[in-house]
């Protein structure tokens, strides 16, 4: 096992790595492959059923057969059915939607909704009884004929609005008792309501959209990766080892004080596979990270991890774009490459932020200039000081729609709120104390307007820039709510973030120094000298993707000398040295250069989707506390459960 890298460059080891990736990504439905990997490719519509017969070669041919319900017993899914289909008899499987009375019924499956015709001939009384003792959300298999609906009947809201089924004969599968909320989507039910019976709220349109939406998306990454670009799918551990940095989760092992812990991420694991000579791996790998209640964060996730050998930051770029313009859902529109690119000094001086949304203006502006001799007590003091600034931010017409409360919620005593009048003078307490050749070059830098609005403040440039950034942020917020279309959510704005300093200072320890990514990212090789006089103005190769404001991606070109990791993590980091020996000594072994990259899928398919959390694209996901409340984990663990646990050292029990 401490050799596993050079066993795993062996032809052998390799050639059932590879074997493994197209047993699993055949298995998966996935229908397009280059020739030599023996998977034909057939379009999207086909691949609902498939058969696998064994080849010569010993890869899998698969068949794939078109229809959802293919060895199911219906016949049709209710959304498909449509005037082609008059005429014909069916078998349809599905939930009660709707009951009208003894009219008709509104059939429900994955699918869509569909109108089923009650019977009214006296010979069929029963088979009429039997719908009108229905419960809504009671299972039922019913057959019948479509036949098209009178005139003047059609629901065009409706896909199937056409046609109706008349029942011949029901079967109720299963009855359903009075549930806690309808199956709607516009039935609003509480966040807890919806964890606590999700298996009630993933019937709904939206969820069952949604994680359709995802499957596909996967599907298609993976063709991408493995049949035009020979990536390789490997699960690495679940169980690993403690480390020093970030708050983990531990399993207790039968080893008394000894713990396992929950990986953050594969991150070691995809660097050793390069050292193996894998040359390129992905997975979709789950990843356990405890980061608080925030609507995009969730203590198990999922990502797309990747990592290659003998690559430049410009080919992981190249093969992300790639991956996510093919894989992007059709419905959702095209997605243009290259990505747009900017260093993180030119994010943080026009953004305040480093992962900016580009769907809308209201840049930062440095006014320093303007104010060099300014008789204002406060706004002198900043400018003199080192690193000190004079910053603005526009907010076009923002007088016009802002009042009030959103006024006050702007309101700092960092910042100065201006409003520009007609007349071209400002109403603010600050602008009174303007000199009018001061005040003129203001609304001429800053491009200001009548009924623009201004939001002005000085000091250190670390601290002002991410003020107004939040700022900037929370101005679109309020001119959203007020009907104004500040950012459509129907674009998608990718931005690539790159040259992010390779440490920051410590929040709790400002002497000290941390990895901005983390400690296994590559300096960029012209800052290499000043790591061991100047490690602070040190750059990493480290590269963010960012789509709408959103972090959907991080990645980083990799050490892959060991001396120079040993001294990263001894040195500058402080680090123990001792948790990190097997990569060491793996780096020692001839590894190639390497990076790689990590794309957050519940993040981007909530983004794609329009939702505001990844909990409506993660099937069971935890609420903001972290809890499952539809099973009440965590809980409590009783004596029996904690006896074969030796959980303190020298602990009999």
């Amino acid at each position: 096992m401490a050799g596993r890298c050079t066993l795993l460059r062996t032809r052998h080891a390799l050639r059932c790595l590879r074997l493994v990736t197209r047993v699993r990504t055949a298995l998966q439905g996935t229908a397009h492959t280059a020739p030599q990997l023996g998977v034909p490719s057939l379009s999207q519509s086909c691949r609902f059923s498939t058969t696998r017969t064994p080849v010569p070669n010993g890869s899998i041919n698969v068949v794939f057969c078109k229809g959802p319900s293919r060895l199911s017993t219906r016949s049709h899914t209710c959304g498909e059915l449509c005037s082609r289909h008059i005429g014909e008899e069916v078998t349809l499987c599905g939930w009660v939607q709707y009951l009208r009375q003894d009219l008709f019924v509104i059939l429900r499956d994955f699918s869509g909704l569909v109108q089923v015709l009650v019977p009214h001939d006296e010979s069929k009384h029963e088979l009429r009884n039997t719908f009108c003792g229905l419960s809504v959300e009671s299972v039922l298999m019913v057959k019948g004929r479509v036949k098209r609906r009178p005139e003047g009947q059609e629901n065009k809201n409706m896909p199937t609005g056409e046609i109706e089924v008349c029942a011949e004969s029901v079967e109720v599968l299963n009855t359903c008792r009075t549930l806690p909320f309808e199956i709607k989507d516009f039935v609003k039910k509480s966040e807890a309501m919806r964890m606590q019976y999700r298996y009630l709220d993933l019937r709904s349109p939206q969820m069952q959209a949604n994680l359709r939406l995802r499957s596909r998306l996967v599907m298609k990454m993976r063709e991408y990766l493995c049949y035009q670009h020979g990536f390789v799918d490997v699960e690495t551990p679940t169980l690993f080892k403690t480390n020093s940095w970030g708050i983990e989760f531990l399993v207790p092992s039968r080893e008394a004080g000894k713990f396992y812990c929950l990986p953050q991420s594969p991150q070691q694991f995809k660097q050793l596979l390069m050292v193996a000579g894998l040359d390129r791996y992905f997975q979709l790998a789950r990843c356990y990270r405890d980061e608080g209640s925030k609507p995009d964060r969730q203590p198990e996730f999922t990502q797309v991890d990747i990592e290659m050998s003998f690559v430049e930051q410009g080919g992981i770029r190249a093969l992300v774009e790639g991956l996510l313009q093919y894989s992007w859902p059709e419905e959702k529109g095209f997605v243009t490459t290259p990505f747009p690119c900017v260093t993180y000094e030119q994010a943080m001086q026009d953004y305040g932020v480093d992962k900016p949304d580009t769907r809308f203006g209201m840049k930062l502006t440095d006014v320093t200039e303007i104010f060099q001799d300014t008789r204002i007590g406060w706004m002198r003091d900043a400018v003199t000081q080192s690193h000190g600034c004079v910053q603005a931010i526009r907010v076009p017409e923002g007088s016009k729609h802002l009042k009030g409360k959103d006024m006050e919620s702007l309101k700092n005593t960092e910042v100065d709120t201006m409003v520009v009048r007609e007349d071209g003078s400002l109403k603010s307490p600050l602008g009174r104390l303007l000199a009018p050749t001061t005040r003129h070059q203001l609304l001429r830098v800053t491009r200001a307007n009548a009924g623009d609005l201004l939001l002005l403040t000085a000091g250190a440039r670390e601290r002002v820039r991410p003020l107004l950034g939040k700022l900037r942020l929370q101005c679109a917020e309020l001119l959203e709510g007020h009907g104004v279309r500040v950012r459509d959510p129907a674009v998608f704005h990718f931005l690539w973030v790159v040259d992010f300093p390779l440490f920051l200072p410590k929040e709790d320890a400002p002497g000290q120094l941390e990895s901005a990514h983390h400690p296994f990212t590559a300096p960029v090789p012209q800052d290499v000298p000043l790591l061991y006089s100047e490690p602070h103005k040190v750059r990493g190769q480290h590269y963010d993707l960012v789509l709408n404001g959103c972090e959907v991606g991080g990645g980083s070109i990799r050490i892959h000398n060991s001396a120079q990791q040993r001294y990263i993590l001894q040195n500058v980091l402080k680090e123990d040295v001792v948790l990190l020996t097997h990569l060491l000594e793996a780096l020692e072994c001839g590894a190639p250069p390497h990076g790689g990259i990590a794309l957050g899928l519940d993040r981007l398919v909530s983004i794609i989707v329009g939702s505001p959390s990844i909990r409506d694209v993660i099937a069971f996901p935890k609420s903001f506390r972290g809890h499952d409340l539809m099973s009440n984990a965590p809980d409590f663990v009783g004596g029996c459960g904690l006896c074969p646990l030796p959980l303190i050292t020298g602990n009999k029990h």
